[in-house]
């Protein structure tokens, strides 16, 4: 119970979190490159040789919560006191709950060849992912027993999560292989920072309120990367004890119709923690006391956690990164007859491979000489709308950008703060926000035809191996 405590606290916290957004889809930004492989980040003729972000975080932090938990932990979070009037005990209700968080520290991309048409980069980032569906008994019972009308309860408990934190390095490569089709890899070193997956199959509460005390019982799985107060900055330092393997791979083609279509698999990977990781296959009983005292939340939490520690051993497992299958189309049109005002419309349809996330998005943007501006709309599996909006600065050497894929809803989250006793339930609560920075400098590249040196350097190894596998010469 803990857990689920501190993790519907780190949601509603989300924004000091790190994710990819769908307003930064074909923009050609230094971090759409990274997250998107087969993305170009340098213009020839336009843009310097080296691209950097020079240390200042690309950073973004996105979640959601469904559910009628939701008025209950906004007053629990802002106002220290729980509204359970939304919460129907008995009933099987659950909520879910999603983080999908990433933030890039260093990204660092060269253009690497005229005749290859070639970009390399190298990047660390840190992630963090989570998914749950809590039960609204989960949440009630932190209150002691008002809201359970009956004494008895069974498998009302039943929750369900995971998060996981993990640190990354590696590099990337994207190449012009012919004139239509680009290729691109991400591939990353992983270094686990935390886990944490908890699965309640069978649970049990009974309450005896002349004795002001209840007695629970729950059986399940645990897995925990960290004993208890382990964790804390200097979890995010480089080690190699939970280490791991991730890939990211694009394509883009652009059709004699000026029409760019973009697949890719990204984020396919694993982290083996290390074997002095806790497991626990509980099943067991604790009877709290003071159920209706100050002290109710803290005397759960601990009693819970003693479950949890019930058939405890050290033990290594692996667990699978939120890997996504995302296809997109793009095309360009000028909105004036001076050609100033380009219109840039984006399809982006996202699935997500281990579950059954899936998003679909519409990605407006428009552009007036070095500004833009991009408006988005997504709907996803669970029958959410999101309205999204970004700024962005874009020159062929420099861009600053910053913005939401969830306007409304951030929105409300905030006013949230001070007006937490008239928050209602809506369809969800969430929140998002992104921030990105990077520059270029170094030499212009030159187009062959217009360098000023003669150019050097031969087609990159994915153009080569096209040309070996389909007898092509471009």
């Amino acid at each position: 119970m803990k857990k689920i405590l501190l993790v519907s606290c780190l949601i509603l916290l989300a924004a000091r979190g790190f994710s990819q957004q769908f307003s930064q889809y074909n923009t050609g930004t230094l971090y759409d490159s990274f997250e998107n492989p087969s993305q170009r980040s340098f213009i020839p003729d336009s843009s310097k040789q080296y691209a950097f972000n020079f240390i200042v975080p690309n950073f973004n932090a996105s979640f959601f919560l469904t559910g009628d938990v939701q008025t209950t932990l906004i007053n629990r979070a802002f106002g220290a006191k729980y509204v359970n009037g939304n919460l129907a005990i008995g009933q099987g209700k659950y909520n879910v709950v999603n983080i999908d968080a990433g933030a890039y520290e260093l990204m660092f991309k060269i253009f690497g060849s005229f005749n290859g048409d070639s970009e390399w980069g190298i990047f660390t980032s840190t992630k963090l992912e989570g998914k749950g569906s809590i039960t609204d008994e989960s949440i009630a019972v932190l209150n002691g027993p008002g809201a359970f009308s009956n004494s008895i309860y069974d498998n009302v408990f039943n929750d369900h999560f995971y998060y996981q934190v993990y640190n990354s390095i590696g590099v990337s490569y994207r190449e012009q292989v012919t004139k239509q089709l680009a290729l691109g890899f991400k591939l990353g070193l992983l270094m686990g920072v935390d886990y944490n997956k908890l699965d309640i199959r069978q649970s049990h509460i009974s309450f005896d309120n002349i004795n002001n005390t209840e007695t629970i019982s729950m059986a399940g799985r645990y897995e925990q990367s960290q004993g208890p107060g382990n964790f804390d900055g200097r979890s995010f330092l480089p080690s190699s004890r939970s280490p791991g393997l991730q890939v990211s791979l694009g394509s883009a083609f652009k059709t004699e119709e000026h029409i760019t279509f973009q697949v890719n698999l990204k984020d396919i990977g694993f982290i083996h923690w290390y074997n002095h990781s806790n497991a626990a296959n509980f099943s067991a009983t604790e009877v709290i006391t003071g159920t209706t005292s100050a002290k109710r939340e803290d005397n759960l939490i601990n009693g819970v956690k003693t479950i949890l520690r019930d058939n405890k051993t050290m033990a290594s497992f692996t667990s699978p990164t939120n890997s996504k299958f995302e296809l997109s189309a793009t095309k360009s049109y000028y909105l004036d007859d001076n050609n100033l005002i380009k219109y840039s419309p984006t399809l982006v349809a996202s699935k997500e491979l281990l579950y059954s996330g899936f998003t679909g998005a519409f990605v407006n943007r428009f552009q007036y000489e070095n500004y833009n501006l991009s408006l988005t709309g997504s709907y996803d599996n669970l029958n959410l709308f999101n309205v999204g909006l970004q700024f962005m600065v874009k020159s062929p050497n420099g861009e600053f950008y910053i913005g939401t894929d969830k306007l409304a809803q951030s929105a409300s989250l905030l006013g949230s703060v001070h007006n937490y006793s008239s928050y209602s339930n809506g369809s969800f609560t969430g929140a998002s926000f992104f921030l990105g920075f990077s520059l270029k400098f170094g030499p212009v590249i030159e187009h062959p035809l217009n360098a000023s040196v003669m150019p050097n350097g031969e087609r990159g190894f994915l153009g080569r191996l096209y040309n070996r596998l389909f007898k092509t010469y471009w």
